[in-house]
């Protein structure tokens, strides 16, 4: 059986991974991308998110809209937590944990130094797709790259020690896309959880849902689209909250990092715009 013969199709949660996939692709299709995803194409059309395809028509002023913001902050985000990522490894980080990990690529196109543990945590189905696409690329880890094939609604923290992840050591935590689709006690759980398995001088770097964006983009959606699958958002103070769990948080709009990235916002911001949903903590 070839592998484009095993891989299963991309169905809910899951398939956002290979929507993320496209963007990135077509970020690094750009002249001047924030960053390269070299596989981030073979996710996509495997998954058939073919980047060439087109986008919402103009007719349907809103679903482009909705898809122009909802593209523009992965690209954005994706930039913070590769520079969030590059700080911790010149921390002397040398654990990375992935939740959620889907299609990321990191393992294989960024600079690691020697020595780093990526783990990567996800659902059997999504990784199995992945490893499929990554044998037909004979792609290539910079990393030591570790699989954790668990639910995060079941003992992820286990098997990710069972795996090799030592708790005693720094490590960098990324839940990239993730907490949006967690009811907020599951986001409360796997914050706690994150924390037990965090020495200190740990890193963390989230993307929360902004204030309002369920009513903003969720409320219309089209059944079976990422925004549809949307059930969370961040705290009023975000920095407080993550206090509470252990850890000195900033946060950061995407209008900040998109101007600090030469990508600038040219819309007026809401009068009703709190805090950035871009978050960089450390383990007290």
């Amino acid at each position: 059986m070839t592998d484009a013969q095993e891989r299963a199709t991309p169905s809910g949660v899951w398939a956002t991974a290979v929507g993320v996939a496209r963007v990135r692709a077509l970020e690094t299709a750009r002249e001047d991308p924030l960053f390269r995803d070299p596989l981030a194409l073979a996710f996509a059309t495997a998954g058939g998110f073919d980047p060439s395809a087109p986008r919402p028509e103009r007719g349907d002023e809103a679903a482009r809209r909705r898809w122009l913001g909802v593209a523009f902050s992965i690209i954005i985000r994706t930039r913070f937590l590769d520079d969030l990522l590059d700080q911790a490894a010149a921390a002397g980080v040398r654990q990375v944990v992935l939740l959620g990990a889907g299609m990321d690529s990191r393992a294989f196109r960024m600079d690691w130094p020697e020595g780093t543990r990526l783990f990567e945590v996800d659902t059997a189905e999504p990784l199995d797709f992945k490893e499929s696409v990554l044998r037909q690329e004979r792609a290539v880890p910079r990393c030591e790259r570790i699989t954790v094939p668990v639910d995060l609604r079941e003992d992820w923290p286990a098997a990710l020690a069972a795996a090799g992840h030592d708790r005693t050591r720094p490590t960098a935590w990324i839940a990239e896309g993730l907490l949006i689709y967690l009811p907020e006690e599951a986001v409360e759980r796997l914050v706690g959880l994150v924390g037990e398995q965090s020495a200190p001088g740990s890193r963390m770097g989230l993307t929360l849902g902004s204030r309002g964006v369920l009513s903003r983009f969720g409320a219309d959606a089209a059944a079976g689209t990422a925004a549809s699958m949307w059930v969370s958002e961040m705290p009023e103070d975000p920095v407080a909250w993550l206090a509470a769990h252990g850890w000195a948080a900033e946060t950061h709009t995407l209008r900040e990092r998109a101007a600090a990235y030469g990508r600038p916002i040219t819309s007026e911001p809401r009068a009703d715009e709190g805090p950035g949903g871009l978050v960089h903590a450390v383990r007290l």
